[in-house]
């Protein structure tokens, strides 16, 4: 029965995600989203110090004000307009895979979304919202940039093209050659924008935002869809697959989107609208240990393992699991196809996904504020940060290491009972 529900696990799976590993548009984004990374931590790091806990008791209001106002313009200019940086991502990495020149497919992507974006008058100029260059206008910005980039690739590829005479230096020749499909391509955006304004939505970002990322966003900030990526990370990197990369290619923007409007309203000193976030998926179940919290795993072969084999992979996967990394413990443990681990593997994140969400949900544990802790961040410290600077949120990853230990006890028993026996037949 075992051998029979692992070849239908695998059977099903692993056609699954080689799809997704090898898609072309998940890969762009998701490569998209790395690219927009930096800035985003370098964002964070300073909502973090803007928002040291206690220091508005500590100096004047006044002071206080001022010392926000100084660091403000750190996440003002990355995390409030991650968007750009990410769309800009995605046309660059999507025309790089067809071979073209990149950075035309990534400066194309920006302009289109500037032309699709609606823009308020103040009486002399256009003014575009910051808000609409974030997490509202995150969507949009992936659509744009996958249709730009296809459609830059496209005429490019019919050679609709200006060809200088040989001698011309190559950055003048290239720019001569981009010159029709960066045209064409914008042309047809700028026409699509038109076509909305005489729709009721009026502009395309109306309609993306109203018709396509809320209800995403709705499903995405639910439990059960949660609960369902968990697991599916969980199952695919079961089958030797990184269900990191795979499922945050399809989750990201909507994590994102939501991480974003609890930083917004973090800032504004007001109630956080979502407990599931980027944040809440990196701090509390990937920020323990790496994916599946495997640092609780190092901890308990400390305390009960007796085969050589465990007690040297403790040693070799306590420093790095310590900062998130856990590739020694995947792979040496092991954790790929090893069906004694398949139960614990699986349960235990579900049950921390569970714990954390009502612990946030009943206010024991503020939600996370929004801001994005860098993913090697050690734990107690990474749930801190990632609460806005709440000690709950460290005392919260404690417990649920805890928790992980006790569901992982008799099975890593067993695992340990197995290599032991193995080691001393093998020595006598």
């Amino acid at each position: 029965m075992n051998s029979k529900f692992m070849n239908f696990l695998e059977n099903m799976l692993l056609p699954i995600a080689d799809k997704l590993n090898n898609n072309r548009y998940l890969s762009a984004l998701r490569d998209g989203f790395m690219v927009a990374l930096p800035l985003i931590i370098f964002g964070s790091i300073f909502v973090v110090i803007a928002n040291f806990p206690f220091l508005d008791k500590m100096i004047s209001e006044e002071a206080f004000t001022a010392y926000q106002n100084a660091l403000g313009p750190a996440s003002a200019a990355t995390l409030s307009i991650m968007g750009v940086f990410v769309m800009i991502g995605i046309g660059y990495k999507l025309t790089e895979h067809y071979g073209g020149e990149a950075i035309y497919g990534g400066v194309v992507a920006l302009a289109a979304f500037l032309i699709m974006t609606p823009q308020v008058l103040d009486g002399v100029s256009g003014v575009i919202p910051t808000s609409v260059l974030g997490a509202e206008g995150m969507f949009l910005g992936i659509f744009t940039a996958f249709i730009s980039a296809e459609l830059y690739r496209y005429f490019v590829k019919k050679d609709w093209t200006i060809k200088m005479p040989a001698g011309v230096p190559g950055a003048v020749s290239r720019s001569f050659s981009a010159l029709i499909p960066i045209t064409l391509t914008l042309t047809v955006f700028l026409l699509i924008r038109i076509i909305f304004s005489y729709t009721g939505f009026e502009t395309v970002q109306n309609f993306i935002y109203s018709v396509i990322q809320q209800p995403l966003t709705v499903l995405g900030s639910g439990l059960p869809a949660t609960i369902i990526a968990v697991l599916l990370i969980q199952v695919f990197w079961f089958f030797g697959l990184h269900g990191q990369i795979i499922i945050n290619s399809v989750f990201d923007p909507i994590w994102y989107t939501l991480n974003d409007q609890n930083l917004t309203a973090f800032q504004a000193g007001t109630e956080l609208p979502n407990i599931i976030t980027k944040q809440f998926i990196d701090s509390f179940l990937v920020g323990m240990g790496g994916s599946g919290m495997t640092l609780a795993v190092i901890i308990l072969i400390f305390m009960i393992g007796k085969s050589r084999q465990l007690k040297e992979l403790g040693k070799l996967g306590a420093p790095a699991g310590l900062f998130n990394v856990n590739e020694p413990i995947i792979f040496g443990l092991p954790i790929i196809m090893n069906p004694l681990i398949l139960i614990p593997w699986l349960v235990a994140p579900v049950v921390v996904t569970l714990i954390t969400y009502f612990a946030m949900y009943s206010g024991i544990v503020p939600p996370p504020a929004g801001v994005i802790v860098p993913w090697t961040t050690p734990p107690i410290l990474n749930g801190f940060l990632a609460t806005g600077n709440a000690w709950q949120g460290g005392v919260l990853q404690a417990f649920n290491l805890l928790v992980v230990i006790v569901i992982w006890w008799p099975f890593l028993k067993i695992l340990d009972k197995n290599y032991y026996e193995t080691e001393r037949k093998e020595a006598n």
